[in-house]
């Protein structure tokens, strides 16, 4: 039978940076994970490259029913606490935009930084591990696992939530809640694009591969990204952004002029250029494709000077608030995150303990803690794992 101090169940961001954290402490660490490698979502991350955190993390980035929740463990590791690892570790990185940093090469850089402490600190990690059973005794948890009977003083779950199936999310974690009698808050899909199902499908699937800057709006927040056509709907970051906020049957709306005053800039264009065609007009800021496409099937497209006052405003108030109300969202299937999951209410923030089942621990994803897009979930991951690590 193994005795180690801790068992970690998951062997993602989260539960690499509480195992190796509790080992420099000098805890004996068993890691158990289903899947047959780690951190497949860090290898997957940054299109390759890994957005292993943002140098802006701070509690107003992240979603949940409990928005105080994070603020311990992001105050006590920071952005900056990460980096440091980076820099000892001689891994090369770059900030692309708004405080988001990659590995200049490849998201591996970072995985094999987390293992090469785990390593360093004695860490045993297993992979294609299942575990069947998890029992509260008196000196702490007995586990039934594929590689037998394991008992610990704690246990951490690690587990993520339910995006991206194929990685091998299975929703483990919240029947663990449940088990120990922890409320689990509603899942759904985050960060992820949206499908139309209405008309506006076929400007979509026209439009697939092309890119516009916007501000996407809806239930009071809004995101300034690109978003992308694509043959189902939409995507790009701003897209993603908001679809965290939406709910079924909500509009978003959408300025695709988020630099300019839509009105008073086609009035200076009308007076200026007035045998000029609104399709060339708007080339000056879409590509062409898109710009004809818009015309034509929004407006009409004609010189200029042929649209009224009242015409002009209705095309401004089109490009600067279109209204997109979705059919749905692509799903766990392509979602980055998942929203919703174990209420925070009965966790301590400053440990990540369960205050209904003493020294079982819930970090990263699995928690009703979710980040915005460009590195803060990997940053609620480190922050999360390393607050467990602290006491387990």
């Amino acid at each position: 039978m193994r005795t180690p101090d801790v068992v970690i169940i998951g062997a993602g961001a989260a539960g690499l940076m509480c195992a190796l954290t509790a080992a420099a402490r000098g805890r004996r660490v068993l890691v158990l994970e289903s899947s047959n490698k780690p951190g497949k979502k860090i290898l997957m991350s940054g299109g390759g490259r890994c957005n292993f955190t943002n140098m802006h993390a701070e509690p107003a980035n992240y979603a949940s029913a409990n928005p105080h929740f994070c603020k311990s463990a992001l105050a006590r590791y920071t952005p900056w606490d990460f980096l440091a690892m980076v820099q000892d570790h001689g891994i090369p990185y770059h900030e692309k935009k708004l405080g988001q940093l990659f590995c200049d090469n490849r998201s591996k850089d970072i995985l094999e930084m987390l293992l090469t402490e785990c390593r360093r600190g004695g860490v045993e990690l297993h992979v294609k591990t299942g575990v069947q059973r998890i029992a509260r005794t008196e000196t702490g948890y007995a586990l039934r696992t594929d590689l037998g009977e394991v008992t610990a003083e704690s246990v951490v779950i690690a587990t993520g939530g339910l995006s991206i199936p194929t990685l091998g999310s299975t929703g483990f974690g919240y029947d663990v809640a449940r088990e120990f009698g922890h409320d689990v808050l509603p899942t759904r899909a985050g960060l992820v694009p949206f499908t139309i199902t209405d008309r506006l499908k076929q400007l979509c699937a026209e439009l697939s591969g092309t890119s516009a800057d916007c501000t996407a709006a809806c239930n009071g927040e809004s995101f300034r990204e690109n978003l992308l056509f694509t043959h189902r709907g939409l995507s790009g970051p701003a897209i993603l952004q908001i679809s965290s906020f939406w709910q079924p049957g909500d509009a978003v709306e959408i300025d695709l002029l988020p630099d300019r005053d839509a009105h008073a800039w086609l009035a200076d264009q009308q007076a200026a250029r007035p045998d000029a065609e609104l399709r060339t007009v708007l080339a000056e800021v879409f590509t062409k494709r898109m710009a004809a496409l818009l015309a034509e099937q929004w407006f009409g497209s004609k010189p200029m000077k042929r649209y009224a006052p009242p015409e002009l405003a209705a095309v401004a108030e089109r490009l600067r608030a279109w209204r997109v109300v979705p059919g749905g969202t692509e799903g766990y299937r392509t979602a980055e995150v998942t929203l919703g999951g174990v209420d925070t209410r009965e966790i301590s923030p400053k440990t990540m303990e369960s205050r209904r089942s003493p020294g079982l621990f819930f970090i990263g994803e699995v928690l009703d803690v979710t980040g915005h897009l460009g590195g803060f979930n990997f940053q609620w991951a480190w922050a999360s794992g390393h607050a467990a690590a602290q006491v387990v």
